[in-house]
């Protein structure tokens, strides 16, 4: 490894940079996705309720063709009913009191359908309710989510910007041949370029760092874990075995 010394404080603080960093870019990237999942929570929500109409239509649609379907069996009924008081005959008599009665059986049928029908349609009006409901409130979060992502997108933005520039100011600290060795990991490892040493472990792959290593470290020697190859530094107020 190369002898030129380099500052534990700028590790600390290339270290904190490079977690900063990603956890701003997440963040950048979590507000559109989370805007995104919310949309497509409305949009559920908006098919959900279209489908409960369409099911209300369609079971009021049958409703209705039971309940005319009724009115002219009342109708036959009647009818039925005239001609068999005018029957002239015995015989006649009795065919037309067996059709009365079997159109009385079948409007029996047909009343308790219908009963059935509206009494399907008020559950699918309560569910039309709920449906409009869960839309309002998925519409209000996504509304809010939006509002609140277009405010901090600019704050975040800002925020990396000026974090990119205190990493290239401290990445600029680094001497030139272990920055080569540093960015190499970087393009590697992004966040996770470098690990502190902590009770002789590194804190990256929690393998344990000889005390030889150690003691380079000490020095401000630049030195790379053998395991995982992040650039090793020493926590604040923590010396080797302690």
């Amino acid at each position: 490894m190369s002898s030129a010394n380099v500052s534990t404080n700028v590790l600390r603080t290339l270290h904190r940079v490079h977690r900063q960093l990603a956890d701003l870019r997440d963040r950048l990237q979590r507000g559109p996705n989370q805007v995104r999942a919310a949309e497509a929570s409305v949009a559920l929500s908006e098919g959900q309720l279209a489908q409960a109409r369409a099911d209300a239509k369609t079971a009021r649609a049958a409703a209705d063709a039971k309940q005319l379907q009724l009115k002219a069996g009342e109708q036959k009924i009647a009818e039925l009913k005239r001609k068999r008081n005018a029957a002239e005959s015995n015989r006649e008599y009795q065919i037309l009191n067996d059709q009365v009665a079997a159109h009385e059986m079948t409007n029996s049928v047909l009343t308790d359908e219908i009963l059935e029908g509206l009494e399907r349609i008020d559950v699918l009006q309560e569910k039309i309710t709920r449906a409009e409901e869960v839309l309002a409130n998925a519409r209000q979060k996504a509304e809010q989510l939006r509002s609140e992502v277009a405010e901090q997108q600019p704050l975040i933005q800002g925020d990396l910007s000026r974090l990119e520039a205190e990493l290239k100011e401290c990445e600029s600290a680094l001497p030139p041949t272990v920055r080569e060795l540093y960015q190499r990991v970087v393009r590697q490892r992004g966040e996770d370029t470098l690990a502190a040493v902590e009770n002789e472990y590194c804190s990256g792959c929690h393998q344990h760092v000889p005390v030889n290593v150690c003691s380079e470290i000490m020095l401000s020697h630049p030195m790379f874990c053998k395991t995982c190859g992040r650039l090793l530094y020493m926590p604040e107020d923590r010396s080797p075995g302690t």
